[in-house]
């Protein structure tokens, strides 16, 4: 039990430590990055992508291009996580402070590029359009994210992105062709009334 006890004092003392050091981050945030030219691009990179897929986007496909955008930042996001927690990488002047993602790339460039691609040109070659993808996102998204100082590789190379980006494509490619949905029901509506 002791043992125990030694492990979790352990944790909460490394917790504390995180816990300092992101109240850190968010007071440089605040007096350095909140307002600042690279911000304002960031909020919006954000926002305007968005409001031009919602006016422009294909009416008929907005639940399924959703559906694809969802687990396109699903997988951003996660892998994006990972790579700044272990120091492949970082980034700089964050929207959001207490994110250690880049939420523009993350819940907007990368969700509405794959949406685009999806949506224009459906008959062609899906490989082809995956390897577009991840050379304009690995040879000149990052690139251009890294020169304006944002994007920070520290132990990462851009042609390392290339087949994560084109997984993430063909995943995305491939979840957007189903279409084995079962309809809700009012049985499923009665079972999960009966279970809350």
């Amino acid at each position: 039990m002791a043992n125990k006890e030694k492990v979790i004092d352990i944790l909460d003392r490394n917790q504390h430590q995180i816990e300092g050091l992101i109240n850190i981050k968010i007071d440089i945030w605040l007096d350095h990055v909140l307002f600042s030219g690279l911000w304002w691009m960031g909020l919006a990179l954000s926002i305007i992508p968005w409001i031009i897929w919602f006016v422009f986007r294909k009416r008929e496909s907005t639940d399924r291009l959703l559906y694809i955008a969802f687990f396109t930042m699903t997988i951003s996001v996660l892998l994006d996580i990972v790579g700044d927690q272990i120091g492949l990488w970082h980034y700089r002047y964050h929207v959001i402070p207490v994110l250690p993602t880049y939420f523009p790339w993350d819940v907007t460039l990368m969700p509405l590029s794959v949406m685009l691609l999806l949506q224009v040109k459906p008959h062609v070659n899906p490989w082809f359009k995956a390897i577009l993808f991840a050379l304009l996102a690995s040879y000149v998204g990052e690139p251009v994210f890294d020169w304006l100082g944002v994007y920070v590789p520290v132990n990462w190379r851009y042609t390392y992105s290339v087949p994560i980006q084109i997984a993430i494509y063909m995943s995305a490619h491939y979840l957007s062709k189903r279409n084995h949905f079962a309809p809700l029901s009012d049985k499923t509506k009665k079972r999960s009334n009966i279970d809350l």
